[in-house]
């Protein structure tokens, strides 16, 4: 199946940015990653892309990419939007989720998964990416009351677009799609077993498999394995992810001080630049709590957000500049061997 540009997403923006490369170059949207080869999708319809000069972890479902006659990947262009994270493990890397998203569909169960904790590092994900947020309350059929759930949710920022819907149900499916429409990119994000994959199959007319949970603890099943950008019926794309239940934040304070903008702005009347919110005299923050202006769990999960996202960012930038350091050495030495060679 063709598509012209316009309807992957392309942009005046990317063609002037495109010009600026030689013609011999073709415009291509990463549909899928692989270790060796990218899925990806042209004027002319699906193509595999290599990347001999980028690594897999270089790119994301979503990027525009220019390659050469040979389907080689030559250029990524510049992102209107990323969404990363660090990767999971002990080693200190980013991780890119996907790339070029207008509408985060911020998913979670109107069950024992729903965390407030949880919708914020999502949230400020999404403000730092530069993507429109919008929370998806699913399984609202199987409780009994889901406006609790709405409550809580709203309370967290009263401007919150919030879909309460059945993933089953194809009214529900036609309120998600009309917050992305043609040619716009929208991603799910959110945990096992919420509905993402049975949302994703109503709006693409797909059969992708979907899992249950567990009754026990409301933790689903991963049954998506990996990224995938596809189009909707309506127009417009989305991408379906895997569940993802924790999210390292990295460089988001501005995203955390969006979610949190009520303390941000109280920070700003603190004494002290510094402030850590604790006992310094002149604090703003507690002066608000000890008023009863504010929630001390709200103030509690700020200050954990922003501490976690200063450490992840800082234990990255140190990994980086030691690969960097080991990356000039190597070349040093191998510079000096053939020096010696030579001689």
């Amino acid at each position: 199946m063709t598509h012209a540009l316009v309807e992957l997403g392309w942009s005046p923006v990317l063609e002037q940015e495109r010009a600026e490369h030689p013609d011999t170059l073709t415009p291509f949207r990463l549909t899928e990653i692989h270790r060796a080869q990218m899925s990806a999708l042209g004027e002319g319809g699906a193509v595999t892309l290599t990347t001999p000069k980028f690594s897999a972890g270089e790119l994301a479902v979503g990027d525009w990419v220019l390659a050469d006659p040979e389907m080689r990947i030559q250029h990524i262009l510049d992102r209107r939007s990323l969404l990363q994270r660090r990767g999971a493990g002990t080693d200190a890397h980013v991780q890119l989720i996907a790339a070029n998203v207008d509408t985060l569909f911020i998913v979670t169960s109107c069950n024992d998964d729903f965390n407030v904790a949880r919708l914020e590092r999502f949230l400020a994900l999404a403000h730092e990416a530069g993507c429109y947020p919008v929370l998806v309350l699913t399984k609202a059929d199987l409780c009994d009351d889901p406006r609790e759930y709405e409550r809580e949710a709203q309370a967290l920022d009263p401007m919150l677009t919030i879909l309460t819907v059945n993933a089953r149900d194809p009214e529900s499916a036609a309120a998600v799609a009309a917050w992305c429409k043609a040619p716009q990119t929208a991603a799910f994000i959110g945990s096992s077993g919420v509905g993402k994959t049975t949302l994703t199959n109503a709006l693409t007319g797909g059969d992708a498999a979907t899992g249950g949970i567990r009754e026990d603890d409301a933790k689903g099943r991963h049954v998506t394995t990996a990224r995938s950008m596809r189009p909707m019926l309506q127009g417009g794309w989305i991408i379906d992810m895997p569940g993802m239940r924790a999210l390292r934040l990295i460089d988001t304070r501005d995203g955390i001080d969006n979610v949190f903008d009520d303390l941000a702005e109280l920070e700003a009347q603190c004494r002290f630049s510094d402030c850590a919110h604790e006992t310094e005299p002149g604090c703003a923050v507690q002066a608000a709590i000890a008023a009863g202006e504010l929630d001390l769990e709200r103030l509690d999960r700020w200050l954990k957000l922003r501490k976690g996202e200063k450490k992840n960012s800082e234990t990255v930038a140190q990994s980086r500049s030691r690969e960097k350091k080991f990356s000039k050495m190597v070349k040093g030495v191998v510079k000096g061997t053939k020096h010696r060679k030579g001689r």
